[in-house]
């Protein structure tokens, strides 16, 4: 090896090092908890659109699992989510969606349908987990043990890992309502409130997957 391929190496290396630290202190909770049985992280992604559905997901990861790059979605590019998102489903031991789509959050308000997701994909779930860590929230109606972790998606790698089935679940659906309701810009803004999205709301008004109780701002007449 060349001078240069060494030290591209070595730097390689130290980055390597670095994300595997800093994993390993996302794994805090699945530690503190591991006694507990099996674990599962649950997080939603979509409830401050105006349009398309809130989605939940469930995670149980093997507790030895290295999923490198694990993080809140948020923090994440587009393309490192999809790729994660495909590392998660092929490695986890369980993967449970919930999807809750516009009119029953109309019906029942935001919250509450976040809660009927995080269900859903509790119940989707194939493996029946001892113990739920929760991005923030607990959630009523569930009997399984739960831990509420503030921003848990990044601290807690189950949780993280939900957070990405879930964002990228509820992008891609999003992506495919664009072609079925052109102009509001869903394949880029996701149904939230861009300026293009806005705009269109009122030039051509509401489409079926936007949120009533949402949008009253911005469309006189619903």
């Amino acid at each position: 090896m060349t001078k240069a391929e060494i030290l591209r190496e070595q730097k390689r290396q130290e980055k390597l090092k670095a994300e595997r630290e800093r994993l390993e202190s996302m794994k805090e909770y699945e530690y503190k908890y591991q006694e507990r049985g099996i674990l599962c992280g649950i997080d939603e992604a979509g409830r401050g659109p105006l349009a398309g559905p809130v989605v939940a997901g469930a995670v149980i990861l093997q507790k030895d699992q290295e999923i490198l790059y694990l993080n809140d979605s948020k923090k994440l590019s587009e393309k490192k989510r999809e790729l994660l998102y495909d590392e998660i489903m092929e490695k986890a031991v369980a993967v449970g969606i919930g999807v809750i789509g516009p009119d029953r959050i109309d019906e029942i308000n935001i919250l509450q349908a976040t809660y009927e997701a995080m269900r859903m994909a509790i119940g989707n779930l194939k493996v029946r987990p001892d113990l739920l860590l929760n991005d923030a929230v607990t959630i009523p109606g569930v009997e399984t043990p739960q831990i509420p972790i503030v921003k848990g998606d990044a601290k807690s790698v189950s949780i993280a890992a939900a957070s990405i089935v879930a964002k990228v679940t509820r992008d891609r659906m999003m992506m495919e309502y664009e072609n079925l309701y052109p102009g509001y810009g869903f394949a880029s803004n996701k149904g939230y409130g861009a300026a293009k999205h806005i705009a269109a709301l009122k030039e051509i008004g509401p489409c079926a997957i936007h949120r009533r109780t949402f949008i009253k701002n911005f469309v006189s007449e619903i």
